[in-house]
């Protein structure tokens, strides 16, 4: 089911197999009308907070204090990330994003979350492993 959650940049074209297009920054990115960016959904309450987006401002020195920072947000908002990954269960989600960087922005930040929750929803899922039904032995030969 991970497999079919994408990160696209929104100013990219739209590609047939993007499935639903969930826009996760706070800010509508500039110079895109909305009209043109193909987005069918924008969560912009799960982006990271306006604080946290200026603190970080795309300093590649702050990539790993961020990460950890906006994990934090998304822990005290689990009603956005269950939003999200209701839409994930149902089919393909790509999220998209704005910023030029596409190794270290909140989007890349959100599928790490996604696919981890996502695992371990799978595995708590899981059947026990069937129960054994052989007869009891009882020491008799």
């Amino acid at each position: 089911m991970t497999d079919r959650i994408a990160l696209r940049r929104v100013h990219a074209e739209p590609q047939a197999d993007d499935g639903l297009r969930v826009l996760v920054d706070r800010l509508w990115p500039r110079g895109l009308r909305k009209a043109d960016a193909a987005v069918d959904l924008w969560l912009r309450e799960i982006a990271p907070s306006h604080e946290l987006r200026r603190w970080f401002g795309h300093d590649p020195a702050r990539w790993t204090e961020f990460r950890a920072r906006y994990r934090d947000e998304l822990a005290r908002r689990p009603e956005r990330l269950r939003e999200l990954m209701a839409h994930c269960r149902r089919g393909t989600v790509t999220l998209l994003y704005a910023a030029r960087d596409g190794d270290r922005n909140n989007a890349v930040v959100l599928l790490e979350v996604l696919r981890e929750e996502l695992a371990e929803e799978a595995r708590v899922d899981e059947p026990a492993s069937p129960v054994c039904y052989a007869p009891p032995d009882h020491g008799h030969s």
